[in-house]
């Protein structure tokens, strides 16, 4: 293997690890986000701008975990000889359609992990961690370390517009 090969394999392996320990570590703050009539969870397949204002592409799923997740996985996935959700949640998504949401200027965002500085050391969960909407528009367009697109979000809507951005962390 050649050197090159070598050091990019070294490295996923050194971003896998750090991910783990991390999700491993820090559970201890987590706390799940709390759902109102106002919230949909879903995965945001698109950020655009458009005549001055933002977009989301969202996919809707149906978001669990718990004693909620361990049910709904035994229905739904009941070959796979297991009583509970593996890793305490699961994510139905029946209808991968994405629907467009306009996102209010003064929109909150709320992070659990990103990357924020291009290094593997800073790219643990810290929970809850606020930052900007153009922050988030920057790390989303990114090709960082960690691909913020493959999380799911809670996003709270009033007046038709998304107020609230807050990223679901998974293990």
């Amino acid at each position: 293997m050649n050197r090159h090969a070598m050091g990019i394999a070294l490295t996923v392996i050194g971003l896998a690890a750090c991910i783990s320990t991390a999700s491993a570590v820090d559970n201890k703050g987590y706390s799940p986000v709390t759902q109102t009539p106002d919230t949909i969870t879903a995965y945001i397949s698109g950020m655009n701008e458009q005549g001055g204002k933002l977009l989301l592409l969202a996919d809707p799923i149906a978001w669990y975990e718990g004693e909620a997740a361990d049910a709904v996985f035994v229905k739904e996935e009941p070959e796979a000889g297991l009583d509970y959700a593996p890793d305490g949640y699961y994510i139905v998504n029946d209808d991968e359609t994405a629907e467009a949401l306009e996102v209010d200027p003064k929109a909150a965002v709320i992070m659990q992990i990103y990357d924020r500085g291009g290094s593997l050391v800073n790219a643990g969960a810290e929970w809850n961690q606020a930052i900007s909407l153009g922050k988030f528009e920057s790390i989303y367009h990114s090709d960082g370390l960690i691909d913020v697109s493959q999380y799911p979000y809670h996003l709270t809507l009033k007046n038709g517009k998304v107020v609230r951005i807050v990223q679901q962390f998974i293990p």
